[in-house]
């Protein structure tokens, strides 16, 4: 019903806004989550138990878990909403009880919101608000760019919810006649995080410089924060929930909570054992990572708190040395070092201040970039994102899930990925956009092909499609990819060849068995020399790369070099003739025939 009910709305709410019910005298509508018809309320797992709720626990679990860890899970820490908008003035209200602050953490980090936008090239925009803490918080967030690079239609907002303060009432208002569209949960895998008070966000300013959330965007993934504030003692009713979620990575950094000062080594060793056996045996193959104590600013100073910590990760050590003997798979550590907090990064002695925050999410990027074989380049086109550049024409995202969906009732046997190009072609999943359907029919169609083409699509966003499980789930023997053309306009043919390679690796890697074939740039209007030379380029890559290449553009080609026009409708995408060379020359390409 969500996928169905998203795109609907999605599409109204582009044409004629998303008209709220409630006016105020500012002239803003306004809107809360219990106004939607499907979950909003993101960075969580049990959405069908939770709903519009703002707290982190099912409520069976009052029953099995202590009161404290109870209590604290009604914390909305690590929660957020997404939402689609134009507005030039976004304002957020709620109510909440006792004080706003503690002493060593201000009120915008206990019980601020935090607001961030995301751009049509897919990057990260912070947005300051004014705000105020009495019983009825408000935060204002005025004078913002409706405008974009590509389009007039707005952008997508993140709304981080406080780290430490139960809220009730949470409304979202826009100024009127703007439009606004709640958006539904993401559906990438999580990452699951139990731990501390560290891993619920003390003593972060603001949520979003909570280490958790800040990983989350790095990511671009859910991150599930199980942080309960001197409650992190891997204990097993929150093993047993964590048992009960699909997740990308299992973190465990709960040391901070269980150092010799509270935990005997070998009552410490014990429970790490007996976490990971449990994990294991409910998810064989998902990998854990356990992280040590990232010590106390003080330790040098106080030598008593430095052996507390250090004798937590000598026990950590020696249960992961145990766990490792007894053949369990998936262990990994995050270490002391690798965290390298100095003496800058705390605010007491213990809890990360933002710098010690980044330093944290700095940390477990890098670490979990391993162990899902992420790996982010230093040029533009081998570090993952998403876009939404054109989002009149269809939704990026609803794509993405809706080829995933795909993938689980008709999976294909050649995958097809590409820009809009290929997007334009024809196949599944079915659009609005077809221009090539009869050759799609003639020559794809037999072969079972599956497009993956992305309207605008460049090389990182097919990066950002691969490492969020596009190719997850599913054995194609063939893999095709045309992708580039789009970099032509911000990039250098050194950086687009290096772009190509980087995503080579990441599509082997998942796809080992899979038969791959490069296809060259199609010529475009008034870049033919160049393509020419940088297809030159692609083919000696995919000849060190190990991989089949194909330059089935020539035949959109005159004899002289320029683009055969009446092959295309605008200089760069083929028209339904340009399909059909293209279509002919690719199952040559794909089957070639016999000798």
């Amino acid at each position: 019903m969500k996928n169905l009910l998203y795109p609907f709305i999605f599409s109204l709410t582009l044409l004629f806004g998303f008209f709220l019910p409630h006016l105020s005298a500012q002239n803003l509508q306004w809107w809360k989550p219990a106004d939607t018809p499907f979950p909003v309320i993101d960075g969580r797992a049990w959405p069908s138990e939770l709903k519009d709720s703002l707290q982190r626990l099912p409520g069976r679990a009052k029953s099995l878990v202590r009161p404290p860890v109870w209590n604290l899970s009604q914390q909305p820490a690590g929660l957020f909403l997404r939402f689609f908008s134009n507005a030039a003035q976004i304002k957020v209200r709620y109510q909440i009880v006792g004080n706003p602050a503690m002493p060593h953490m201000p009120s915008t980090g206990v019980s601020g919101v935090d607001l961030y936008a995301i751009d049509s090239d897919g990057t990260w925009h912070f947005c300051t608000g004014k705000y105020s803490f009495k019983d009825t918080v408000e935060y204002n967030f005025d004078k913002l760019s409706p405008s974009d690079k590509y389009h007039q239609l707005g952008r997508e907002f993140r709304l981080y919810l406080p780290l430490y303060k139960a809220i009730s009432g949470l409304e979202i208002g826009v100024a009127e006649g703007s439009k606004f569209t709640p958006l539904p949960l993401m559906q990438e895998i999580p990452i699951v995080v139990y731990g501390t008070s560290i891993a619920q966000g003390a003593c972060a300013s603001r949520p979003g410089m909570a280490w958790t959330n800040i990983l989350s965007r790095k990511l671009d993934r859910p991150v599930i924060n199980l942080g309960f504030s001197g409650n992190g003692r891997l204990e097993p009713e929150i093993i047993d929930l964590i048992n009960e979620i699909d997740a990308k990575v299992i973190v465990l950094d709960c040391l901070p909570n269980m150092t010799t000062e509270r935990f005997t080594q070998p009552e410490l060793q014990k429970r790490i054992v007996e976490s990971v056996n449990k994990i294991r045996a409910k998810h064989p193959t998902t990998p854990i990572l356990l992280t040590e104590h990232a010590g106390y600013s003080e330790g040098f100073m106080v030598p008593t708190r430095q052996t507390f910590y250090q004798e937590a990760n000598q026990s950590l050590q020696t249960a992961v040395d145990q766990l490792r003997f007894q053949e369990v798979k998936g262990l990994y550590t995050l270490t002391f070092n690798e965290i390298n907090f100095d003496l800058d990064a705390t605010v007491d002695g213990t809890h990360p201040n933002d710098y010690g925050m980044m330093l944290q999410a700095q940390a477990y990027e890098k670490k979990l970039r391993l162990i899902m074989q992420e790996p982010s380049g230093s040029l533009s086109t081998q570090i993952p994102v998403r876009h939404s550049r054109e989002p009149g024409s269809y939704n990026w995202e609803e794509r993405h899930n809706a080829i995933k969906t795909l993938h689980t009732t008709e999976p294909g046997k050649i995958l097809f990925i590409g820009n809009s190009i290929t997007h334009n072609w024809g196949g599944n999943p079915l659009n609005n956009r077809i221009k090539g359907a009869d050759s799609w029919a003639k020559y794809l169609e037999p072969l079972q092909v599956r497009n993956l083409g992305f309207g605008w699509d460049r090389i990182e966003n097919v990066l950002w499609r691969v490492y969020h499980d596009e190719l997850a789930g599913i054995q194609p023997e063939k893999i095709v990819i045309n992708i580039g053309t789009n970099n032509l306009l911000i990039n250098t043919d050194e950086e687009i060849v290096a772009g190509l390679a980087f995503l080579l690796e990441a599509i082997k890697v998942r796809q080992p068995k899979a038969k791959i074939y490069v296809l060259g740039l199609y010529p475009r209007r008034e870049r033919e020399a160049r393509v020419l030379q940088l297809n030159t380029k692609i083919q000696q890559m995919t000849k060190n790369q190990g991989v089949n290449y194909g330059n089935i553009g020539t035949v959109l080609l005159q004899p002289t070099g320029k683009i055969d026009e009446k092959l295309f409708s605008d200089g760069l995408h083929p028209n339904a003739e340009g399909y059909q060379r293209l279509g002919k020359t690719l199952v040559n390409v794909l089957n070639p025939p016999k000798k």
